[in-house]
């Protein structure tokens, strides 16, 4: 006779709650989704120059990971608060004291030694304006370098037709240029675009790090990012997705969220400021 086999109780997500103790009210009933760490992914490296260890967006992924193991959510989700409210990655007192949060509730604080550099760990980029600087670090965030910020957060990205829509909106505010330049980055997302919509072999498809490593150093020239350019971006990408609909953590994504640190460092720049008397 065969023995009834035990059920197999349903795994519970991972929440908010469960990993940050600060967070209360319905964001703390969330479960972790992986666009929501996608997005701190990409605020982190805009604002810190890469994912902090054991900061926010490590603590998300892990999270969001272990919920798409456990099949309650899906590979592209994201939570409603985090998709109208955005993420935020603040930093205080000369930039040694950053600050992240969501919607409002702080997700963890702490502090670093040397104050940080805006923007990602990559090559020099030689057309970043000189001067402007937002106190914080080596200047507001460029337009290079939130592209580049868009490779390391979806590097693995197949490009599609939207992306180098996207990128292409971005040069060209970038540079000034109503034409993009020959071999460069927009030209090369382009190409990659129209390639990986005859390749059928995902593994030989050209991905957004191929196109969008470096790319500050490959812009004619380059410029900080300011509202005017999140919505420029944007509606190309949304015009040129079969869904009418951005990437949550894609270019135009890490755009906007260059956009906010900039405004934000700005402001509070300009508060801190002594008047003449």
């Amino acid at each position: 006779m065969s023995q009834e086999q035990p059920r197999r109780r349903a795994q519970e997500p991972v929440k908010y709650g469960d990993v940050f103790a600060s967070v209360e009210g319905e964001l703390a009933g969330k479960p972790v989704a992986p666009n929501d760490a996608a997005l701190m992914q990409t605020a982190e490296n805009l604002m810190l120059g890469q994912v902090q260890k054991g900061a926010a967006a490590s603590v998300m992924q892990s999270a969001a990971t272990q919920n798409e193991d456990a099949g309650v959510v899906g590979h592209d989700s994201m939570n409603e608060i985090v998709a109208e409210q955005g993420v935020n990655v603040a930093a205080f007192g000369g930039g040694h004291v950053i600050t992240e949060s969501i919607g409002g509730q702080v997700l963890g604080q702490y502090s670093q030694r040397a104050p940080l550099v805006s923007g990602p760990v990559v090559p020099e980029n030689k057309n970043k304006p000189s001067g402007d600087d937002d106190g914080i670090g080596g200047g507001p965030i460029t337009i290079g370098e939130a592209l580049e910020a868009t490779a390391l957060t979806i590097g693995d990205k197949p490009v599609e037709r939207s992306d180098a829509a996207a990128i292409q909106a971005a040069e060209v505010r970038a540079t000034g240029r109503t034409t993009i330049a020959p071999g460069g980055v927009a030209a090369a997302a382009q190409s990659a675009a129209t390639l990986n919509a005859r390749t059928t072999r995902p593994e030989e498809k050209t991905k957004m790090a191929d196109v969008l490593w470096g790319a500050s150093s490959k812009l004619p020239s380059d410029k900080p990012v300011t509202r005017a350019d999140v919505e420029g971006v944007t509606v190309a990408e949304i015009r040129n997705d079969p869904f009418l609909t951005t990437h949550p953590a894609g270019v135009s994504a890490t755009v906007a969220a260059a956009a906010r640190l900039n405004f934000s460092n700005k402001d509070r720049n300009e508060k801190d400021k002594v008047p003449d008397i």
